[in-house]
């Protein structure tokens, strides 16, 4: 498994992503291809349209053009993107030979004709795909973006498009409003844990309310007297002042105690919350001690469990407001 593929989906619908646009979407809708869930096929599944699939699909050029259909994405993350893949699952007859993908940085709520006409560079050249596969592209740009285009040349159907990388969170958005330090979409992220048996760790990064069980971090059960444990690398420096640990949906499995340390940048510890009791099913909000800036946390859980969803507010430093400046500018720079 590839190591950018272990990044937050910077497109993904639950991160507020959306496919704005399509030039086709004849036989299935273009909003499928970042839906949270993985792509299913119910065979015998008929419409006046013809077979239902899980996934993008155009119509068949008859006019002799190589194409491309495309489709426009905007990002629920802004950032910079480090691979992409392109999910052909149950596209067997009808999947595309060749497809492209291209990307942008436009500030604001851009409409369909300005980001048509925006400036697109390469992220994915036209690059060959199979079908019912998971098709992987690294990407090397260094630019943050916006939005993604994705071109099938000449026609045909892709199930899911998930768009992994790095977040960076435009500063305007940092002075004066609650800034979550530890969210996907700022840049947080989780850079090691003890354990992610039923779900991935990053997920209580998220933003919104947990849907369900499995859109949080949840752990298998211990059985040798340890405790669990995830380190949050910050959007940046800060002195974290309130931690939100939310256990909605765990009722016989959320954790019985948990604390948090800081990681300062010399990499000693430092207690931020010693050891308090999670009830159930339930948002809790605590103080933090101490005053030392740090880089990242460590949620130690005990003895293991699930959590929801893990807010982290407080000071950011001068140093750490010139550092995401100054990541800002470098992503950005000659737009």
């Amino acid at each position: 498994m590839s190591e950018w593929s272990q990044r937050p989906d910077l497109a993904a619908r639950h991160s507020g992503g959306s496919v704005v646009a399509a030039n086709d979407e004849f036989f299935a809708d273009r909003e499928n291809l970042i839906r949270d869930e993985a792509p299913v096929f119910q065979p015998h599944t008929f419409t006046a349209k013809g077979q239902v699939y899980d996934g993008w699909e155009t119509r068949r050029r008859r006019d002799g053009s190589p194409g491309p259909d495309w489709a426009l994405i905007r990002l629920g993350i802004p950032g910079i993107p480090a691979g992409i893949v392109v999910d052909t699952a149950h596209f067997v007859g009808n999947y595309p030979p060749r497809v492209s993908i291209e990307g942008c940085g436009v500030l604001g709520h851009p409409s369909v004709t300005q980001l048509l006409e925006a400036d697109w560079h390469p992220l994915v050249p036209v690059s060959p795909v199979e079908g019912d596969t998971r098709n992987t592209f690294e990407v090397g740009s260094d630019r943050r973006i916006t939005h993604v285009r994705v071109n099938m040349y000449p026609d045909g159907g892709i199930a899911r498009v998930r768009v992994h990388g790095t977040a960076v969170p435009d500063p305007q958005w940092i002075d004066d409003i609650p800034f979550d330090l530890a969210a996907l979409h700022n840049g947080g992220r989780v850079v090691a844990c003890s354990d992610g048996f039923f779900s991935p760790p990053n997920n209580m990064l998220q933003q919104g309310i947990s849907r369900l069980m499995a859109d949080g971090w949840e752990m298998r059960r211990r059985r040798d007297g340890g405790n669990d444990w995830a380190t949050v690398a910050l959007a940046t420096e800060a002195v974290p002042t309130v931690l939100e640990v939310d256990t909605t949906h765990y009722k016989g499995n959320a954790p019985a105690r948990i604390s948090l340390d800081g990681h300062a940048a010399d990499g000693k510890p430092i207690g931020l919350l010693d050891p308090v009791a999670l009830q159930p099913d339930a948002p809790h909000r605590f103080r933090l001690t101490g005053d030392i800036p740090v880089q990242q946390v460590r949620l130690n859980v005990f003895p293991d469990g699930g959590i929801a969803r893990l807010r982290l507010f407080g000071r950011i430093t001068d140093a750490g407001r010139s550092e995401l400046e100054k990541r800002f500018r470098k992503t950005t720079s000659g737009r």
